[in-house]
C-alpha cells in the first residue's frame, strides 16, 4: 500500500506541473488604425507599440494568455488612398492603454518540457480592457481637437501568429492582431454627447479598429514533470 501511495504521489506533480509552465515576456512592434479618419489598410504600422505578457499553459495546445500593451495611435487623412478623406485633411492622435486577457491555441503540440526545436501557428482572442482620450471637435473650429482624459471601453482581439521556441528557455513569435472595439470614437468622429455644437462625421454605424503588429519574446519558467521509476 505504501508503494502505491508513493506512486500517486509522484504521478500527482507529473499531471499537474507538466501542463503548468509559465512565460513570460515583452512584445514590441507598432500600431495602426482602420477608422473614419486615416487610412484605411489594415496592417500598416505607423507608431511603436510595446507591452508585457504573461502566458499559463494549461497544455500542449492551449494557454491562457494575459497582457498589457499601449501605442500612440494616429490617423492622418492626407494619407488615405480616398479623394474624400484627402480633400477633408482631418487628423488625430491618441494614446491607448489595453489590458488583454483571453485564450491562446496552437495548432500543433507545443510541449515546451520537451526542449527540441518546434514551430506552430497560433490564434489568440478574448476581451481587451481599453482607455483611451475620447475626443471632440466643435462645428465652429474642426481642425482643433479636445479631449476627456482616460475613457475606457473594450475591444475583441483577433490575433494571428507563429512561434518557436530558440533556445530551451526563450520563445519567439511574430503576431498580428486586430481588434474590434466598442466605440466609434478613438478618432473623434462620433463624441458621446447629446451637445449640438459638437461635429460627428464618418459612418456612425461601424465601430474602430486597431491593430498591434509584432514580435513577442518570452521566457519559460515552472518545474519538469516527475518521472517515476518502477
Amino acid at each position: 500500500m505504501k508503494k502505491i501511495f508513493n506512486l500517486l504521489l509522484c504521478f500527482f506533480p507529473f499531471i499537474t506541473l507538466n501542463a503548468q509552465i509559465n512565460e513570460i515576456g515583452v512584445f514590441l512592434g507598432g500600431s495602426n488604425f482602420v477608422g473614419d479618419v486615416g487610412k484605411t489598410t489594415y496592417v500598416a504600422p505607423e507608431k511603436p507599440a510595446f507591452g508585457v505578457l504573461y502566458k499559463w499553459n494549461r497544455s500542449p495546445r492551449h494557454s491562457w494568455r494575459f497582457s498589457y500593451t499601449q501605442s500612440n495611435i494616429i490617423g492622418n487623412d492626407l494619407k488615405s488612398d480616398e479623394s474624400g478623406r484627402k480633400q477633408r485633411g482631418y487628423r488625430f492622435e491618441n494614446d491607448l492603454k489595453e489590458f488583454s486577457a483571453g485564450l491562446e491555441f496552437s495548432f500543433f503540440d507545443f510541449n515546451l518540457h520537451d526542449y527540441h526545436p518546434k514551430i506552430t501557428p497560433y490564434v489568440f482572442s478574448g476581451l481587451n480592457f481599453i482607455l483611451y482620450d475620447n475626443l471632440y471637435r466643435y462645428d465652429t473650429a474642426p481642425n482643433t481637437i479636445y479631449a476627456q482624459k482616460n475613457v475606457h471601453s473594450f475591444a475583441i482581439p483577433i490575433i494571428l501568429g507563429i512561434k518557436s521556441n530558440i533556445t530551451p528557455r526563450l520563445v519567439l513569435a511574430a503576431e498580428v492582431g486586430a481588434r474590434y472595439t466598442f466605440t466609434d470614437n478613438i478618432d473623434g468622429s462620433n463624441p458621446n454627447t447629446s451637445n449640438p455644437n459638437i461635429m460627428k462625421f464618418g459612418n456612425l454605424n461601424n465601430n474602430d479598429w486597431y491593430v498591434f503588429s509584432g514580435l513577442t519574446l518570452t521566457y519559460t519558467f515552472g518545474k519538469k514533470p516527475c518521472y517515476c521509476a518502477e
